[in-house]
């Protein structure tokens, strides 16, 4: 996490660099379609539970149960990650999801899909994607052989995420007007095929796995001991989970500024979520041209406090043309901030916790999100929403600057790793 010069170069050819690797090559392509038609599906799942209901409400209900299942259930997903085969999960839970989307697109082709149905669906979504989140993030470092191009890697799936963010909803708003929400699932559904043959062609070197006596809650216990234990993962959940709690929600409010603030409609908040993807694009190429892994921690410090100003920026604005300005600013601190975080987990954690420590970050990540939207829904109806993104960028912005004064004492504990793991050769014989 110290700075370096020879580890902080950008160019364009470090941005595919982990492209090299077979085993990912195939991963990234089958994911790019399927990522698309995900998106898809959850623009397309929100219209439809709005056209078959006309309430904001359920909106969020639905959201909350396809996302609460990721807090509950991610740490022992972690477990599974550790000790079980992650690729043959990982074909299953794909598996899964692809069967949800079909049955979403069956009943609404037969014209009998109703709230129940898509809750239920949404809870069984939420259920595979909280094994499905934290085995896929422990499995990057499976494909990738040379252990220099990991922070690649990672910053390439977060490419790839936003890139299908701006691209899936575009054709989903086209798809819906003319053809309605039963396409978006089933092209969600046949998009899986693709990630699904690019894991069936894959040649994994076996891992060893010592699944004899498995013990769910000591695994657990001591995933939590471990991770809490050691002060830089420790550090860096925290910093994650409270700018998913306070930062992230903002993008529940955006209809909020986009009617409300802006006057406008659903082009209005289309402008302003494209540019706040845009940001995030911009932010995952960035580390993808970064040459290694030092310097993360303090560029983590910087990007989270940039995002807490892009929100109060947004937050202070009248003028559309600046507050589009300052959400993509937000994005992109954003995107830094979450993904130098994977990477710098990714590179410090032990081999044989892995899948339970990336559990930890998806806990952090993504299951403080029904937390985050519930508060800032709840906030906002109280002081207004542009006081409530006033609140979460100080806390950002607060919480970068604890971490920023850290930061001596996280180098210290990393140092050690990075001259094992020979990321610092030059000091290794010091």
């Amino acid at each position: 996490m110290r700075n370096s010069n020879s580890n902080n170069v950008i160019g364009v050819q470090h941005i595919f660099r982990a492209l090299r690797h077979r085993n990912y090559r195939l991963f990234f392509g089958g994911q790019s379609i399927s990522l698309v038609g995900t998106w898809m599906q959850r623009i397309a799942m929100s219209w439809l539970v709005y056209r078959l209901t006309n309430s904001a409400f359920l909106l969020g209900i639905v959201g909350f149960l396809g996302q609460i299942p990721t807090f509950l259930l991610a740490p022992f997903a972690g477990v599974i990650a550790d000790k079980y085969n992650r690729h043959r999960v990982l074909i299953v839970t794909q598996t899964l999801a692809m069967l949800q989307a079909l049955i979403l697109s069956a009943l609404v082709f037969a014209n009998r899909i109703t709230v129940g149905h898509i809750m239920t669906l949404s809870i069984f979504l939420g259920l595979v994607n909280s094994f499905d989140i934290p085995v896929r993030q422990a499995f990057v470092v499976e494909m990738i052989k040379e252990r220099e191009d990991l922070s690649n890697a990672i910053a390439l799936n977060s490419s790839m995420v936003n890139a299908a963010r701006l691209l899936g909803p575009s054709l989903a708003g086209i798809l819906i007007a003319g053809l309605g929400e039963g396409i978006c699932f089933l092209l969600n559904a046949v998009s899986y095929t693709a990630v699904i043959a690019s894991l069936l062609a894959m040649k994994i070197a076996p891992r060893q796995i010592g699944t004899a006596n498995i013990r769910v809650l000591h695994e657990l216990r001591e995933g939590f001991v471990y991770a809490f234990n050691f002060a830089p993962i420790r550090s860096i959940l925290i910093l994650l989970g409270l700018v998913s709690l306070m930062g992230v929600p903002y993008q529940v409010l955006m209809p909020v500024f986009a009617r409300d603030i802006f006057h406008g409609g659903p082009r209005t908040l289309g402008v302003l979520m494209a540019m706040s993807g845009v940001g995030a694009l911009t932010g995952a190429i960035y580390l993808a041209g970064r040459k290694g892994v030092i310097g993360l921690g303090r560029i983590m410090a910087l990007a989270c406090g940039l995002f807490g100003s892009g929100l109060i920026a947004f937050a202070l604005s009248t003028a559309l043309w600046f507050s589009m300005t300052a959400i993509c600013v937000a994005g992109f601190a954003m995107m830094i901030q979450m993904a130098a975080s994977n990477t710098v987990l990714q590179t410090i954690v032990e081999e044989d916790k892995r899948g339970r420590i990336m559990s930890f970050y998806t806990m952090s990540f993504m299951g403080m999100a029904p937390f985050g939207n519930l508060l800032a829904g709840s906030l906002a109806g109280k002081i207004g929403a542009p006081n409530t993104l006033l609140l979460g960028g100080t806390c950002c912005i607060i919480g970068a600057l604890m971490f920023f004064r850290k930061l001596p004492l996280l180098r210290e504990r990393i140092r050690p790793i990075y001259i094992k793991k020979g990321i610092i050769p030059e000091i290794a014989g010091k």
